[in-house]
């Protein structure tokens, strides 16, 4: 099934320059971008696109995680491919860098753990978002990028194949 997801290369990811890397192994495993953007995310925008955070985790995981989110510009991209947003999150790996499997995006760039980033009193520094499942992909998409801002086209794969 081809669908979409939201992926968010975060401010740490921007400001180590891992942009152009991260990308080339979305492409290299044959997703699509089919829209993409710098933003820089400001506390309102990040309170309506992490809106349950404070009920699942706590309102200083919220405040810690905006704070990151908001240091710095993010490239917000909607990816579309095969199952990609199940794929995607396994191409991003485990919310925790220190326990991302190699091979993973977070364990191949990112080492921190969960309780480092509690004791520094910071957003954990995991350079991705991905939505979850489906229907949050579905909202985020909807969140970040108006209809125009989003493309179809026929990749160079696609073209031979079909």
């Amino acid at each position: 099934m081809i669908e979409r997801t939201l992926v968010l290369l975060k401010p740490d990811a921007v400001q180590r320059g891992l942009m152009g890397r991260i990308l080339s192994r979305l492409e290299d495993v044959g997703f699509k971008v089919v829209g993409a953007k710098m933003v820089w995310m400001d506390e309102e925008f990040g309170k309506k696109h992490y809106f349950d955070v404070a009920e699942r985790r706590g309102e200083k995981v919220l405040k810690v995680l905006l704070e990151f989110m908001t240091v710095g510009p993010v490239m917000a991209m909607c990816i579309e491919g095969v199952n990609v947003v199940e794929n995607m999150r396994k191409i991003v790996g485990t919310t925790e860098p220190k326990s991302a499997q190699p091979g993973t995006i977070r364990g191949d760039f990112a080492h921190v753990s969960f309780a480092y980033a509690d004791g520094q009193n910071m957003g954990i520094k995991n350079l991705i978002h991905a939505s979850g499942n489906s229907e949050e992909a579905k909202f985020e998409i909807g969140l970040w990028f108006k209809p125009e801002e989003l493309h179809s086209y026929k990749t160079v794969h696609e073209l031979h194949l079909f």
